[in-house]
């Protein structure tokens, strides 16, 4: 015959008076002055009087209140005690979470441990950056005891890096390799490391050397930057500003080629590319350096109109084609390259020769952001911080250039 409980659903549902209302066998139901609810069990294990709260209510109903009681007694026959096993478990998780560690700490962990053996300043930074701009948006926020070779081939492939940028690939294979090393040797992890190269991941990529043999990059390595900055200059027409003006705003091809005198502010050195001209449909504001409002002066004709593109077509009325930028490239022997590339030649360089942040970096490439609390932290555009570093980067572009040069704003000569 079953156990007769003494409280009701209604009965529950409406006690409003302060005190304990027992149901049978131990469980109560707990009633505050200010009106909350919850269910305790009262137990006795090894001679002592204990205390359970099984949860509050409405989130814990009659029912289940009385099914948890079970539960507990079942243990407390079978000689454990409830809350002491809660409080193993509960402890047992707190060390698990302890033990958890992201790789982004390890990674500063890493750099903090070796710093001092590292004679170049810079050297801090190269390594720092490389592994937030390249390593840490795809692993960053992972369990570094988690991390496995799939994860590492995510990194190496994604934008086809490891193909397109064989150099920089694989020091950050060799970088997130040390930081891994070290984690596994503060115990962290544990087993083999999946970013080695030796009988792992050769096994599973090209070796780079084979890469540059028959591909050449689509991206300009960033200390030829300045050389071919300097040749550019020397080459006429508005295919050739263009192209200037891209690298030095790290804007797209396509953003450039699109752009009207209404959009820009030459005065205070601002460019205001409109949302529905982004790829993220954000309006985007661009910083101009001096570099790059000299290139919009030297095209820029008296009685241009707002509505007036700025970097023209034969076509009247027409933007340049993406054709015409390849076109000055090729006249250039540069075949190798293309317009879009120069944005990873400015990310590259940001990354590996500065100590500008790597969100900051993003944001003047106009890149989404898909971690929500980034997000969030980045609301704001930067914008002067961005300045600064865009200046430092047209100083880049143009440490062979002489002084007062030029630019060619002529005829386009024929593709």
């Amino acid at each position: 015959m079953g156990r007769a409980h003494k409280l009701t659903l209604l009965g529950v549902e409406r006690q409003r008076i302060a005190g304990l209302y027992g149901d049978g066998a131990g469980l109560w139901l707990k009633v505050t002055t200010g009106g909350s609810k919850s269910w305790i069990l009262r137990y006795r294990s090894a001679g002592r009087e204990r205390w359970a709260g099984l949860g509050p209510y409405p989130d814990v109903g009659l029912a289940e209140a009385r099914e948890k009681a079970s539960e507990y007694r079942k243990k407390v026959r079978a000689g454990i005690d409830p809350l002491d096993e809660k409080h193993e478990q509960d402890a047992a998780s707190r060390v698990a979470r302890a033990k958890s560690v992201t790789f982004d700490w390890c990674a500063q962990q890493y750099i903090d441990a070796h710093k001092a053996g590292w004679k170049n300043p810079k050297h801090i930074d190269q390594w720092r950056n490389t592994l937030a701009t390249y390593a840490s948006p795809t692993i960053g926020k992972l369990d570094v005891a988690k991390i496995d070779t799939a994860h590492i081939m995510k990194v190496l492939q994604d934008d086809d890096l490891w193909t397109t940028k064989a150099e920089t690939a694989s020091r950050l294979r060799g970088r997130i390799e040390s930081v891994l090393g070290w984690s596994t040797t503060r115990n962290f992890r544990s087993g083999e490391n999946p970013a080695r190269w030796r009988g792992h991941l050769e096994n599973l990529l090209p070796h780079k050397s084979k890469i540059q043999k028959v591909k050449h990059h689509a991206a300009l390595p960033w200390p030829e930057a300045s050389t071919f900055v300097a040749d550019l200059r020397k080459q006429a027409g508005v295919g050739a500003r263009a192209l200037e003006f891209a690298i030095l705003t790290a804007a797209r091809s396509g953003e450039v080629r699109g752009m009207t005198w209404g959009e820009v502010d030459l005065t205070a050195g601002v460019w205001i590319v409109p949302a529905d001209r982004m790829k993220a449909g954000n309006e985007h504001r661009v910083p101009l350096t001096q570099q790059a409002v000299k290139v919009l002066e030297a095209i820029r004709i008296d009685d241009a109109k707002a509505t007036d593109l700025v970097f023209p077509g034969v076509r009247s009325g027409k933007p340049l084609s993406d054709m015409t930028l390849g076109a000055v490239l090729k006249r250039m022997d540069r075949p190798d390259l293309t317009a879009h590339g120069f944005r990873s030649t400015f990310r590259d360089w940001a990354a590996e020769a500065t100590d500008y942040p790597r969100d900051m970096a993003e944001m003047a490439l106009a890149h989404t952001v898909s971690d929500k609390v980034e997000a969030a932290y980045r609301r704001g555009d930067m914008f002067e911080k961005r300045r600064k570093m865009m200046a430092d980067w047209a100083a880049h572009c143009e440490k062979t250039t002489k002084t007062g040069e030029e630019v060619s704003p002529q005829e386009e000569p024929a593709a």
